[in-house]
């Protein structure tokens, strides 16, 4: 009797359907938070991603199944009226954000507001590394093309190589919803291991005696500028592309609000309490659609490969289009910061800095940095418009 209770016990629990592939997401998983705790690896990204990717990949949990809808005829009226038989998992109405397109443009709000578009505004040049920075998106995208992808699917992992995760996720979420797993996965993975990724690449295209460069100090950029850039921006991008006006405009308004110094309030909310809510439930949700199904599959890991060769090849790309402007500038402009221009922000500006250092000592190439890399967040979201308006039917 006991004997046979206990065997009951065991077959209800997780254990018993825990299937490999579901281990080996576990040890990815865990491998992903040693790298956000042990190692420091962007910890507000990664460890919210391999936690949810832990949660998912619990068998029988049930946080990402979807609620059971039953349609009955109501005895009344005689007229059909779904009714829920069983509620869905807590992490699959939290994924609806995402999936809604709803938590990227937020993201986009509390970045604009965290970030100082005055090194952009100093040196307009910069917007040029930004926008070679995102080579990596449309080579990849022929090479998804190439690998049998449609051109909507296709578009939606290209946009992996601009380094920025809520303008993948609001592509992916329009144009390939069922890609959305792997590709958040990717996007965000890459995000985090941009200290990893970057610097052998950097340090592959530059000579030692470019990223000794130490460049002038920016102009003082007025408060007229830093109010009047948001604005402008916004007016400008949106009229050009429509499609890219939830993005852009959520981005410049955070940025209206940090600058415009009568909105203190607001301003440090969006800075603080709903950028930090909106990643744990990005995060968290990103993670959980990497479940052991629909993530160890060959088209998943092409996804994951090409993802890397978009991100290389941004960052080669806003690199070798500094070494033109190096050229150019007579040796004044160091060409680490190029591969700044990709979205990632401000890791990749740091990443520049920490190369640049480890070079001169004296080098402090953060601030000019920050031009491309605000440029590179501008240029992926008009990127992703464009992809939007070829391919939405």
């Amino acid at each position: 009797m006991l004997f046979s209770i206990l065997k009951d016990f065991l077959q209800s629990t997780g254990f018993a359907a825990l299937t490999y592939k579901e281990v080996i997401m576990l040890i990815i998983s865990f491998i992903l938070l040693y790298l956000a705790i042990k190692k420091e690896f962007e910890p507000l990204l990664l460890v919210p991603i391999a936690f949810g990717m832990l949660l998912a990949n619990l068998p029988i949990s049930g946080l990402m199944d979807p609620p059971v809808i039953e349609v009955v005829k109501d005895s009344a009226t005689g007229t059909l009226i779904p009714q829920t038989k069983k509620i869905g998992g807590l992490l699959y109405y939290l994924y609806q954000g995402v999936k809604l397109g709803i938590y990227p443009p937020l993201i986009f709000l509390g970045i604009g507001a965290m970030t100082d578009f005055g090194p952009l505004i100093a040196a307009p040049s910069s917007i040029l590394l930004g926008a070679a920075a995102q080579l990596g998106i449309f080579i990849t995208f022929m090479g998804a093309v190439t690998l049998g992808f449609t051109g909507p699917e296709a578009a939606s992992i290209g946009i992996i190589g601009g380094a920025d995760g809520p303008t993948a996720l609001f592509l992916t979420s329009r144009l390939a919803p069922h890609l959305l797993g792997p590709i958040a996965v990717a996007a965000y993975s890459y995000m985090a291991l941009v200290p990893i990724i970057q610097p052998p690449i950097m340090k592959a295209l530059t000579t030692k005696k470019e990223r000794e460069v130490v460049m002038e100090q920016l102009r003082p950029v007025s408060k007229k500028e830093k109010i009047i850039f948001p604005i402008l921006v916004t007016v400008v991008v949106t009229l050009l592309l429509p499609s890219a006006a939830s993005l852009i405009g959520m981005l410049m308004m955070g940025n209206l609000l940090r600058e415009s110094g009568v909105v203190d309030r607001l301003s440090k909310t969006v800075q603080n309490e709903l950028i930090n809510i909106i990643t744990i439930f990005l995060g968290t949700t990103v993670g959980a659609t990497a479940n052991a199904e629909t993530f160890l599959s060959p088209s998943t890991l092409k996804i994951i490969m090409l993802g890397l060769i978009a991100f290389s090849i941004g960052t080669a790309g806003g690199v070798l289009f500094g070494k033109i402007m190096y050229k150019m500038s007579g040796g004044k402009v160091n060409p680490l910061i190029g591969s700044a221009g990709v979205s990632a922000v401000p890791m990749a500006a740091r990443v520049s800095q920490k190369v640049g250092q480890e070079a001169n000592p004296r080098n402090f190439l953060l601030m000019h940095a920050m031009g491309p890399n605000v440029a590179g967040v501008i240029g992926s979201a008009v990127a992703a418009g464009l992809l939007l308006m070829f391919f939405k039917s």
